[in-house]
């Protein structure tokens, strides 16, 4: 499993499209309204999973552990919303905590770990 982290239109998607080869289909967008097919080649906007999970009253990490073999050659792609100015409403922060909390477990068992900054490319992992 692979992880691209990144701010906001910095390139995220189509980095993964270029580096993997990703077609249209390839790609599962999470929706702060559903849930994560789990089996996609490629989960993009994993933070409207952890949305998803704050108003449903899930746990991302725990629902991630519970189908981490369907997800275990996937790559996922989350935008960085854990740093900086700290959100009023308590949902937001349960948000930014979860999501955090989702992107730190994932980099834990990817094999690869990047982040975009203004399209270019920074290994972590």
């Amino acid at each position: 499993m692979d992880l691209i982290i990144g701010g906001a239109y910095q390139g995220k998607l189509e980095y993964a499209e270029r580096r993997y080869g990703l077609a249209k289909e390839d790609v599962f967008t999470c929706s702060e309204n559903e849930g994560i097919e789990y089996g996609c080649r490629c989960i993009d906007k994993a933070e409207e999973f952890a949305l998803w999970c704050v108003r449903t009253g899930n746990d991302a990490v725990d629902l991630l552990e519970q189908h981490s073999d369907e997800w275990k050659d996937s790559i996922f792609i989350c935008e960085d919303i854990f740093c900086g100015v700290v959100p009023l409403g308590a949902d937001m922060r349960a948000w930014r905590e979860m999501t955090g909390r989702m992107c730190s477990y994932l980099s834990s068992k990817a094999d690869n770990v990047v982040r975009i900054f203004c399209g270019l490319e920074q290994v972590l992992k």
